[in-house]
């Protein structure tokens, strides 16, 4: 029984999505697959559906010739006009359809038809799957987690898979096999391996797209999200502007009692979101972003892109945030970079500061005062100042080029004094070694001597012995000693006996 290509062909566009044609001429490349096969690979055979007979024709091609000289592919001109067209000429090219009823018969040739109809429609399935998505990044997607590989997650979309690797979900978030989850998809690409979709779920952009979908306003254009950071788990702080003067953008953001952010702080499993007003002027904009802190002075450097935050006391931990959190977001969300520090370390820093360059001879409390304001912290500073660049108000740049060379001077006299009071220290201590050696050494020398006096006492005291006899001899108080004590020894031996 023949089967109805045409209906095959249908039903198999129908469940893969695949648009007709593919499936035509992934057909008929499995039918010359085949053919090739089961005639040999020298025949030119060529392959064409038939849609009003529902099933694929095989042809063969010749050239006309007048002499042949490869069978296989050519036919001279009366061989070509007796079989196949009576009216063939030399160069003509005659199609010679080929009985395919044998091909069903032959196995080897019918498995490596069916493999190759598979391959190109999974080739095509992916392709299609492709132009799907490839116009759909930094789009949030929603799917269902299948399964886990190396600490990576493979999320089912539907027609296809994803995968959110580990560094690209949040920490500490824990997900189970069968749940759904959102994710910004990150990246696209077909290559010779397959289809390959990239989830992200700590992206700055997952975090735009979630307010984008919450708060109508954005969605619509009147709010823009100008800026964001987030570090993913833990905190985030984003920029918002109000095209529309009658528009609050941080409340449209916030919502009815707070909603709208809710939604989002849930959907990133607890993340604390902090929206700020955006503004051009960007010392408030660090203010703002600084916040909950609250912030007493900026100094701003234009040249190293830097500001100097000065806050109260008592809020320094807080603009500096859990582990410098804080301050890393608003670096981010500005950045600038930001140096934060206490109305007291600033006060002593400023003190130091003014003593400093009050020390360079000549150069006046006016002129440190201006300096200081300009952004010069020390002598040493302003001695590696350039006086062709010395550009401060109020200093003329003959006064610029004294107060330089008085300030190396200065500095060098500094270095001086400081390498001479360095070289006493180390003579001095030279001086105190070598005193701590001698006397160590003598110690050693007297311990020498007593040690071999220690070894030698018999000869050292029997001539002391002797010397100490005689004279007791000839004393009066020699025999009281012996007849004190020859009695006692008798009557120590009469007790004895």
């Amino acid at each position: 029984m023949q089967v109805d290509l045409n209906r095959v062909i249908e039903q198999v566009s129908k469940e893969k999505g695949i648009d007709k044609t593919i499936v035509i001429n992934a057909v008929e490349e499995m039918m010359h697959s085949a053919a090739r096969r089961t005639f040999g690979p020298d025949r030119n055979i060529e392959s064409r559906f038939n849609p009003e007979l529902g099933e694929i024709e095989l042809f063969e091609i010749k050239t006309v010739v007048d002499k042949v000289a490869n069978s296989a592919a050519e036919a001279d001109v009366a061989e070509a006009r007796a079989k196949y067209d009576p009216e063939a000429e030399v160069g003509d090219e005659i199609l010679i359809k080929l009985d395919t009823a044998t091909m069903g018969r032959i196995a080897a040739a019918a498995q490596a038809a069916k493999q190759n109809l598979i391959q190109h429609i999974r080739d095509a399935e992916r392709k299609q799957i492709f132009n799907e998505y490839k116009d759909r990044k930094l789009e949030v997607v929603s799917g269902i987690v299948q399964r886990f590989e190396r600490k990576n997650m493979i999320v089912n979309l539907g027609r296809t898979e994803a995968i959110l690797p580990e560094k690209e979900q949040i920490p500490h978030e824990r997900y189970r096999q069968g749940d759904r989850i959102r994710a910004l998809i990150l990246d696209v690409d077909l290559s010779e391996k397959g289809l390959s979709i990239v989830l992200s779920r700590t992206a700055n952009d997952f975090l735009m797209k979630l307010f984008e979908q919450e708060v109508p306003e954005i969605y619509e254009g009147i709010v823009e999200i100008r800026q964001s950071a987030r570090e993913p788990g833990g905190r985030a702080k984003v920029a918002v502007y109000s095209k529309d003067s009658d528009v609050d953008p941080v409340g449209a953001c916030v919502g009815m009692k707070g909603t709208r952010v809710q939604s989002v702080v849930q959907e990133l499993r607890g993340e604390k979101i902090d929206i700020v007003p955006w503004t051009d002027d960007q010392a408030e904009l660090v203010c703002r972003a600084l916040a909950p802190a609250k912030v007493s002075k900026v100094i701003i450097d234009e040249d190293e892109h830097a500001m100097e935050v000065i806050v109260p006391d008592d809020q320094l931990s807080l603009a500096i945030g859990k582990r410098g959190q804080n301050v890393r977001l608003a670096h981010r969300l500005t950045g600038w970079k930001l140096d934060v520090r206490s109305e007291a370390e600033a006060e002593e820093e400023a003190r130091s500061a003014r003593a400093s360059l009050n020390a360079i001879p000549g150069i006046g409390d006016i002129n440190a005062e201006l300096l200081y304001q300009w952004g010069f912290r020390s002598a040493e500073q302003l001695s590696e100042a350039d006086e062709t660049a010395f550009d401060v108000e109020g200093i003329s740049a003959e006064r610029a080029t004294q107060i330089i060379n008085a300030a190396r001077d200065h500095v060098a006299n500094k270095k001086a004094a400081a390498e001479a009071k360095a070289a006493a220290a180390e003579a001095a201590a030279a001086e105190t070694a070598a005193a701590a050696a001698l006397a160590a050494s003598g110690a050693e020398t007297a311990d020498g001597e007593k040690a071999e006096v220690a070894s030698s006492p018999t000869v050292e005291s029997a001539p002391a012995a002797t010397e100490d006899a005689a004279p007791a001899a000839g004393d009066d108080s020699a025999p009281a000693v012996s007849q004190d004590s020859a009695p006692a020894a008798s009557d120590d031996a009469g007790e004895k006996s």
